[in-house]
């Protein structure tokens, strides 16, 4: 979503650092490079000029200019003011869910994706939160509206009130607060009709039905694709019903992402979630820290942990550990870790999360190193038999005629992998034998939520200069390491589960 501006926003910055002193011209030519690339990317004029003025009054301090590194303090003023911009008051993702059962408000225009969310934010309300939740929709223009919620209810196992036909959106919401209260709901959400524009009968059916629920919470849903409208959207509601947050829809999608930074700025209401998608899982908690990360190419470390603890259980990560600390690492593991990968949004998607690898994610995506390549290599392993996954040293020439055959592969592909596995069994019995497997233990407990991040891997603690530095070094090799057919020989980053290189 913050593509363009993170590309327009890397190029100046990249001029900025291989400056040794930065005059006060410097600074301004930059910012005037900035203000366009904010513009260019759908921030409304006022939140633009604001923005580049902060940063500005910071910048040209002397402090900066006499720095021994001034392009890199610019670039922290400037993640510091996008954080400032973007941030909400409270926690992100954070509801005001007390005595229950308490009401949500979901608002917004049609297509929004309001139905969608309302669904995404039960289950997650159930999955994360532990609480018993309650569906009901007041939508009665759009047809089937009430039908779609109460089959995405079935699909995520939350319950939907019953649906009464001719019931007018207050008589439901009234339903719904009864029917929470006697059935013992922790939440109820309320999912309301919307329109194409804001209108007169939308606004005070919204009204009416806010007045009956008294919603702890009232939350204005807009499609991030609509840029700048969103904004007007969002004050328009405020105005009428009062929302006390955003939930940002279709981030993953090509918009310009200026809304996102406006939306904050102008409403001042907090962007609580971000919808990234159509599956149900696919909702995040909107921590501006770690959006500005991503937009100036910072990476977002923290998220990659969270994927990988959400799709790897903590007992499977303990059983791993115990056999890796033997140097025992065979194809079941290595189909594991790739089948991990994938889970985890493929190599680009890890890539992007990265510090400093973001601008490599293009690079792999053009070197035709996507997913493909690694769902081949899950296919060769489905090609072997159990005892040959167990013990990959057994492979001789006609063994490995048969399972390359088998996969629809060339035997050179089965010989990459078995140069991969190999590497990476010797890798792990050298972190093994570290400490008594000391190194290993640090860096599995980083990926599944003991003890935080390994040492080295905090991207607010690298050098962004290293970090640059091992970018470079993998685009001159022509791909990302430890991967075969993709160049490089070595492995990926440290603390990714097994993809680990000795520091």
């Amino acid at each position: 979503m913050f593509e363009n501006l993170s590309e327009r926003l890397g190029g100046v910055f990249d001029r900025l650092t291989k400056q040794g002193a930065l005059s006060e011209d410097d600074v301004k030519t930059a910012l005037r490079e900035v203000r366009v690339a904010l513009l260019e990317a759908d921030v409304s004029l006022p939140v633009a000029r604001q923005f580049v003025k902060a940063v500005e009054k910071k910048a040209t301090g002397a402090a900066v200019t006499k720095s021994v590194t001034p392009g890199q303090q610019v670039v922290k003023i400037v993640h510091d003011e996008l954080i400032a911009v973007l941030s909400g008051e409270g926690e992100p993702g954070k509801l005001k869910i007390d005595n229950p059962p308490a009401p949500i408000l979901m608002v917004g225009l049609q297509g929004g994706g309001k139905t969608t969310t309302t669904a995404k934010l039960a289950k997650r309300l159930k999955e994360r939160d532990g609480k018993k939740v309650l569906m009901a929709s007041l939508d009665v223009n759009r047809p089937a509206a009430m039908e779609q919620l109460a089959i995405l209810g079935t699909q995520i196992g939350v319950d939907t009130l019953p649906i009464v036909k001719g019931e007018d959106p207050v008589a439901i919401a009234k339903r719904a607060k009864t029917q929470a209260g006697l059935g013992g709901y922790d939440v109820y959400l309320l999912d309301t009709a919307g329109r194409l524009s804001i209108d007169e009968e939308l606004m005070a059916q919204v009204e009416a039905v806010r007045d009956v629920a008294n919603p702890r919470e009232t939350l204005l849903v807009v499609d991030g694709l609509t840029g700048q409208d969103a904004v007007h959207t969002a004050e328009n509601f405020d105005n009428r019903v009062g929302i006390t947050g955003v939930v940002l829809t279709r981030m993953d999608g090509d918009g310009r992402g200026g809304a996102a930074l406006s939306m904050r700025a102008i409403t001042g209401k907090p962007i609580k979630f971000v919808g990234l998608g159509e599956k149900m899982d696919a909702l995040e908690t909107f921590e501006p820290e770690r959006i500005a990360g991503r937009i100036l190419g910072m990476g977002d470390i923290v998220a990659l942990v969270e994927k990988a603890q959400q799709t790897l259980e903590a007992e499977q990560a303990e059983r791993m550990m115990k056999r890796f600390q033997k140097g025992q690492f065979n194809m079941n593991d290595l189909r594991m870790q790739l089948e991990q990968m994938i889970k985890m949004g493929g190599v680009a998607g890890m890539m992007e999360m990265m510090p400093g690898m973001g601008k490599m994610a293009k690079q792999v995506d053009s070197a035709d190193m996507d997913d493909k390549m690694i769902k081949r290599q899950i296919a060769l392993i489905n090609s072997m038999t159990k005892m040959e996954r167990a013990n990959p040293q057994i492979l001789q020439a006609s063994r490995k005629k048969r399972i390359a055959a088998g996969a629809g592969m060339e035997v050179s592909d089965l010989n990459k992998l078995l140069k991969m596995q190999r590497q990476m069994s010797d890798m792990m019995k050298k972190m093994g034998k570290m400490g008594k497997g000391g190194m290993l233990k640090q860096a599995m407990r980083g990926m599944f939520g003991k003890g935080g991040m390994p040492p080295g891997m905090d991207p607010s603690q690298m050098d962004p200069k290293a970090l640059e530095a091992a970018a470079k070094q993998m685009s001159a090799r022509g791909g990302m390491p430890g991967l075969p057919g993709a160049g490089g020989g070595s492995a990926l980053p440290p603390g990714l589960s097994g993809f680990g290189k000795k520091k």
